[in-house]
Order: structure tokens, then sequence, then C-alpha cells
């Protein structure tokens, strides 16, 4: 059954207002034309909504389970507009994140922990992946925005953010490589034992790209697609690995690990990119995080050494 809002209006504040006239009045509208509309409204119910009495008019038992309905429906109305306007103020919603691992801990520790302080009805779905799975990922709109490191081309990539991030040899205090002067080469990097990321990653991309260009090879002590297998690695003093300082930022600042430059053109100008999908309208909330983690990140705020 189709029935006009607006008569439903009209019926819902006679039944109220106990009177056609001051329902008239309160709607800024003629009373026949009050009447005329609860008239049709009981045609279309097959029954009458109202019943006269001393004291004006009042609904009868149709017109009760009417009346309960168009309530139950100003309610919905209600909810709807109030989720909806909290939704523009940035007060709910989700927002889908994909990242590479090794941004986590500069993600989380404070910049997410301020933005999710600030609105707390803001739900973060956030997943690890690669490089490519992270691009595919924004391509495809299963992600809000995706942070990596190391550029690919991709018509449908927006970069928001990109800092220069250079890739570091990440040593354990007292290795060899810490007492030699920086800029390691790539010859001395290639006598020492490392740990990679796995072929398909963005880091090791740019690691065989850069030794194969030398014409050399790294000593692949272990490969793994996990972080913290990197970084425990390194801890234990079984091997050297490469990342960008901002992956190591916690061990940096305790002085479990030493980062040393490296004397290679392509590690030198790495980036890290912050990616939406060109032409995503973006809700008010992803708009809002996209410019705050450009602010608070390590990643994006660029190196200096």
């Amino acid at each position: 059954m189709d029935i006009p809002h607006q008569r439903l209006v009209y019926f819902q504040v006679t039944a109220e207002s106990g009177s056609l006239r001051r329902a008239a009045a309160r709607l800024n509208i003629a009373p026949s034309a009050v009447s005329r509309q609860i008239a049709l409204l009981e045609q279309a119910f097959d029954a009458p909504l109202l019943e006269r009495t001393p004291r004006g008019v009042r609904p009868t038992l149709v017109g009760e389970m009417v009346l309960d309905y168009c309530r139950q429906r100003s309610t919905l109305d209600g909810d709807f507009v109030a989720r909806l306007e909290a939704h523009q103020r940035l007060e709910t919603g989700t927002i889908m994140l994909v990242v590479g691992e090794g941004f986590i801990g500069d993600l989380i520790d404070t910049p997410l922990k301020t933005f999710t302080e600030r609105y707390r009805d803001i739900r973060l779905d956030v997943r690890l992946a690669g490089t490519d799975d992270i691009i595919e990922a924004v391509v495809e709109d299963q992600a809000h925005i995706g942070l990596m490191f190391h550029e690919r081309i991709h018509p449908q990539l927006r970069f928001w953010h990109s800092s220069a991030q250079p890739l570091m040899a990440i040593c354990p205090p007292g290795h060899p490589l810490t007492e030699i002067p920086t800029p390691l080469t790539l010859e001395q990097l290639a006598e020492a034992p490392a740990a990679l990321w796995k072929p398909g990653h963005g880091v090791r991309t740019l690691v065989d790209q850069a030794f194969a260009e030398a014409a050399l090879r790294p000593w692949v002590s272990l490969e793994t697609n996990s972080m913290a297998v990197l970084r425990h690695s390194v801890l234990a003093g079984m091997n050297i690995t490469f990342l960008p300082r901002f992956a190591v930022a916690h061990e940096l600042e305790a002085g479990s690990v030493v980062a040393r430059s490296i004397a290679c053109e392509t590690f030198r100008t790495s980036q890290a990119h912050m990616i939406t999908r060109v032409g995503r309208r973006q809700p008010q909330a992803s708009l809002k995080l996209l410019r705050h983690l450009g602010s608070w990140m390590r990643a994006f705020r660029g190196y200096s050494s």
C-alpha cells in the first residue's frame, strides 16, 4: 500500500491535536484541506480513522493503529537523520585501510590513537598486505586508504602524501658494519648475512633491483613475510636487514638496532606513499584521516640524515 507521507502527517497532527481546526492552524493550511486528506486516507484503509466527541475528535481503533505507525515512522526518520548528521560530522562510519606491515608501529602508536580518541564512534578496519595487494585493494574499492613503500605506477592511484624514506641497513649494535664509515657500499653489504622480505614485497623488489644493477647478490640468510621476524632476526644478532627508519623507530630510539646509510641511488630515493583511488568520492571521515595521518606519521614527515 502506497500512502503519501503528507497524508499521514495531517492525520497524526489532527489525532494529537484533537481538533481539525487546531491541526489546520499548526499545519498552516485550511481545515477543509486537512479534512480532505484524512478522508482520502480513510478511503485507502477502508475504515474510519477519527470519530467525533463533545471535546473534538479522537482516533478509532484503526486510527490508533495508524497513529502508532506514524509515531514509529517519525522515530525512524529522526534516528536516520541523526545518524546521517553524525556521519557527516565524522562521528560514525567505517574507514578501511590496507597497509604494509612496516607502517604499523608508526600508524597506531600515536596517529590512530589520537584520531580514535577524538572520533570515538569511527570504526577502523586495518588490513596488512604487500605492495601489489595494497594497490589492488585500493583500486577495487576494498579499502579507502593504502599505505605502501616503493612506488608502483598505476593510472588509478592518487598519491595524497609521499615522503623520501631512504632504505637503510639495519644492524645489531656492535655488528662489523657499524664500525665502517658510512655510507656503506653494496659490496660491503653483500658480505653480511641478511634477513629479507619474500620476493614480491616492495622493499625486496628494491633490494633485488639495486644488487642486480651492481652485478651483485645479497647474502640471503633468511626470507620472511613478517616484519616481526625481520626485527627479531636483527635484535638477536643473526642478520642485518634493509628497512626505512620509520619502520624501526622504537628500536632506534632504544638503541637496540643501528641504522646505516647506503651508497645506492635506488635506496636513497625510495619513498613512502599514502594512496587512494582516482575519482573515488571519499567520506568525510576518510578525508579527515588522510590529512591527520599526513601530519602525524613519521613516514610522511620526510627524512633528514
